[in-house]
């Protein structure tokens, strides 16, 4: 209670403090005839009709519902040439707005290649982490490189 008096007679004005609202945004839509994703190369197939043509790194997100429908898709970062920020709190923003059972990250490497670095591998554990602590898991990570060669992670025993 003297904490209240002390800052009432104090002469620090108030501090204000904002009431927010927070809401997603659709941007646009895709068309994805299989409804449902099975596998890592139906992810690849929604993945390439999401990206355009870049020179840089750009990290993914895909959000799904309890029957691994597809519900959202999201650029969570956009790099450079061969890296990209990625930390949790980007990644599960859009995942907890879109009311997400489970996801599924990619990144394309311009390179063409889609061999994982022991960096992509670091980020995926991370986000497989922060995933179980949120109730949200991490199915998949798929690496995206030119002509249709991916990588998945899961498949490759890295998840």
């Amino acid at each position: 209670m003297n904490d209240i008096l002390a800052t009432k007679t104090s002469r620090t004005p108030a501090k204000r403090v904002n009431i927010v609202r927070i809401k997603m945004v659709k941007e646009s839509s895709l068309l994805y005839p299989q409804r449902r994703v099975r596998m890592a190369k139906d992810v690849v197939e929604l993945f390439v009709k999401f990206l355009q043509e870049t020179d840089r790194e750009q990290f993914f997100l895909l959000c799904l519902n309890t029957k691994n429908e597809p519900t959202a898709i999201h650029t969570v970062s956009v790099g450079s040439l061969d890296a990209s920020i990625v930390h949790p709190r980007e990644v599960f923003k859009v995942a907890i707005l879109a009311n997400s059972a489970s996801v599924i990250v990619g990144h394309l490497h311009p390179s063409g290649d889609p061999t994982p670095s022991r960096e992509d591998i670091n980020v995926t554990r991370n986000l497989q982490k922060a995933g179980e602590l949120l109730g949200i898991p991490v199915l998949d990570h798929i690496i995206v490189g030119s002509e249709g060669a991916y990588c998945s992670l899961k498949e490759r025993g890295d998840m």
